[in-house]
């Protein structure tokens, strides 16, 4: 197995040193979705959730949150972001709000974890808005759906290759 890039010889854990890798045009795209109950999801789209425009403010929390990233996640670098763009799709038939955050900066080490801190606050807020209606909306599926940049080049998630997935 390959050693842990975030630990350090004495086996405690450190900041990876970035340093020394180039900058490179990086773009990560992440992907997620609440699901709630159908009277819920009328709510959002007539615009009767009493806090407000459920996915205006989903959208300034999920760029808040791409922004605050490595203020939550303990080893993430703090990295200037050059674009950060939130897209909710809302799935009345499968009573879901599907979104998808797109994190774009020129660095030295990718935005993936922005990306998915963006989808993450982005359905937090979506339930803050709507759980004095619904407290059993559910939020799942967050995963990484495309990066581009950096040493390891693309990446497109394929869910047909399941080899790597625990079921």
């Amino acid at each position: 197995m390959e050693r842990l890039t975030h630990i350090n010889d004495q086996g405690y854990a450190k900041m990876v040193d970035v340093s020394e890798k180039e900058e490179s045009m990086r773009e990560a795209v992440a992907k997620g979705s609440i699901y709630m109950k159908q009277e819920t999801i009328r709510a959002v789209i007539e615009g009767k959730i009493k806090k407000g425009d459920v996915l205006s403010v989903a959208q300034i929390g999920g760029i808040m949150g791409a922004k605050s990233t490595s203020d939550i996640i303990p080893m993430c670098h703090n990295i200037n972001i050059y674009g950060a763009d939130l897209d909710f799709k809302i799935d009345e038939m499968s009573c879901k709000i599907d979104i998808t955050a797109t994190v774009k900066t020129v660095g030295l080490t990718g935005v993936e974890m922005e990306a998915l801190t963006a989808v993450s606050v982005a359905a937090l807020t979506i339930y803050d808005m709507c759980k004095a209606i619904d407290k059993e909306m559910v939020i799942s599926n967050i995963h990484l759906f495309k990066k581009i940049g950096g040493k390891s080049g693309e990446f497109n998630f394929d869910l047909s290759n399941k080899k790597n997935i625990c079921s």
